[in-house]
């Protein structure tokens, strides 16, 4: 079983946060529990070599099944995923802007949905899907995805933007947060970097800051389940807990203590790992 972050090679790490590789084999006739994936300040191209994952949403339509090779974008909602026996996922977690610039496609179009990755790049995700499901080794698997991103990268002709600096500083936990302040670092208006950091990332600046926080606050619960609410909504950049638990109702509908409960019933949980 493996939960594990991978950082990419050096030249791609203008793209490329993080790789993460899970692979989860349940038992046969298990009881198959689902995930239900807060906000979190990320784009991904994610991959699934094994059993398909299905995805529904509160109040949407049923389950959506993704296809092997899923872009997927900025999330402001919950969505509830649900695995398949042998879960095997590779999710490239990419830089802010990075699915911008590597489709050209405005985000708002993926803002709380995905895409399959074959509709944009037909030729190139059909052979290395191919290749993944062919493959044993997640390190081999790593290996033909890096290729794939290096080849996609030496082939972008969009520069970064100012926007997508803002966005990488909202990561940090002392990011300011005027967005006056933030436009003038990226030497633009606020409604240009409104309405260019929308287009980039799929939402405006102060809800991507917003998930930050949160999914700041998400990872420190279960990394430090012994810190009471208000010690983390105070490490966190919270007021207090009032303003913790009015993000945790926006984003996942529930209050803090009851949706931290449900991710102890997460698939991961069951062998003994957890997001940090």
């Amino acid at each position: 079983m493996m939960l594990q972050d991978f950082l990419p090679s050096p030249p791609l790490r203008d793209y490329v946060r993080v790789i993460q590789v899970i692979h989860f084999v349940f038992p046969a006739g298990a009881v198959l529990p689902f995930k239900a994936y807060p906000p979190r300040p990320e784009q991904c191209l994610a991959f699934y070599p094994r059993d398909a994952e299905a995805v529904a949403y509160a109040g949407g339509a049923a389950r959506q099944q993704r296809p092997r090779a899923a872009l997927i974008g900025q999330h402001a909602v919950v969505s509830n995923r649900y695995v398949g026996r042998e879960f095997l996922a590779l999710q490239v977690v990419l830089q802010p802007g990075a699915l911008h610039r590597l489709t050209g496609i405005p985000q708002p179009e993926l803002t709380n949905t995905f895409v399959d990755a074959e509709a944009v790049w037909p030729t190139e995700l059909r052979c290395l899907n191919e290749r993944l499901s062919s493959t044993e080794s997640p390190a081999e698997m790593l290996t033909h995805i890096e290729a794939f991103l290096l080849e996609r990268a030496r082939r972008v002709r969009r520069a970064a933007h100012p926007a997508d600096a803002v966005a990488r500083l909202l990561l940090q936990p002392q990011a300011p947060a005027s967005l006056d302040a933030l436009a003038d670092q990226a030497c633009l208006s606020a409604r240009q970097l409104d309405r260019k950091f929308t287009e980039h990332m799929g939402v405006g600046p102060r809800l991507y800051a917003r998930i930050a926080r949160f999914d700041r606050a998400f990872r420190l619960k279960n990394s430090h389940p012994q810190l009471d609410w208000l010690s983390i909504a105070l490490a966190c950049g919270y007021y207090d807990h009032q303003h913790l638990a009015k993000d945790y109702r926006a984003f996942t509908g529930q209050s803090p203590g009851d949706f931290y409960r449900q991710d102890t019933q997460a698939p991961e949980r069951h062998f003994g790992l957890l997001e940090r």
